[in-house]
C-alpha cells in the first residue's frame, strides 16, 4: 500500500467521522482543561516567587544545574579559559 492510499484512507475515515470529530474535541478540551488545572494549583512559578530579578534567577538555576564540588573550579559563561 502505497503512502497515498494511505493517506486517502485515513483522510476519507476522519471525514466521514460525525460522532468520532465530536468526541476528539471533547477529549481536546478535556486534555487542555486538565493541563491549565495542573499547571495553576500543582506546578507554581517558585523562581519569581523568590527572586526578584532575572539574574538572581539564573544564578540559582546556573548553581542548581552545575554543583560544584569540592576542591574544584568551575567556570561559568563567560569567564576566560
Amino acid at each position: 500500500m502505497s503512502l497515498h492510499r494511505l493517506y486517502h484512507f485515513y483522510r476519507d475515515g476522519f471525514r466521514s467521522m460525525t460522532l468520532g470529530r465530536t468526541l476528539w474535541r471533547l477529549i481536546g478540551i478535556k486534555v487542555l482543561i486538565i493541563f491549565a488545572v495542573l499547571k495553576l494549583f500543582f506546578f507554581p512559578d517558585i523562581l519569581a516567587t523568590r527572586f526578584s530579578t532575572d539574574d538572581e534567577r539564573a544564578e540559582h538555576v546556573l548553581q542548581q544545574l552545575v554543583p560544584a564540588t569540592a576542591g574544584q573550579h568551575v567556570t561559568t559563561v563567560g569567564e576566560g579559559q
